[in-house]
């Protein structure tokens, strides 16, 4: 079971809004989860990804935490300074 599918399992048992809202804002979730799994195993704090986008710490957090409105600019940057690349699918 990946690193997500261990964290949604444990979310839904500890809070029963997260699990009965979880299928609607899932894609929204799963991003900023990606983020905040992507920036860690880069190594960087929220303070430190903020600085080298020349953002706010709180900025990061709200990506990381309620990306249901995130610009793909925005994503494409995140990505670049992690050192990754974006790719989209339509499916």
């Amino acid at each position: 079971m990946s690193d997500l599918k261990k964290y949604i399992n444990q979310r839904k048992k500890k809070d029963t809004q997260f699990a009965q809202g979880y299928e609607e804002g899932y894609e929204q979730f799963k991003i900023g989860v990606m983020l905040r799994q992507a920036r860690e195993s880069a190594g960087l704090t929220q303070e430190e990804l903020a600085r080298r986008l020349k953002t706010k710490k709180t900025a990061i957090s709200r990506i990381e935490n309620h990306a249901e409105d995130i610009k793909l600019s925005t994503l494409e940057r995140v990505a670049t300074v992690l050192g990754k690349r974006l790719l989209i699918s339509i499916s």
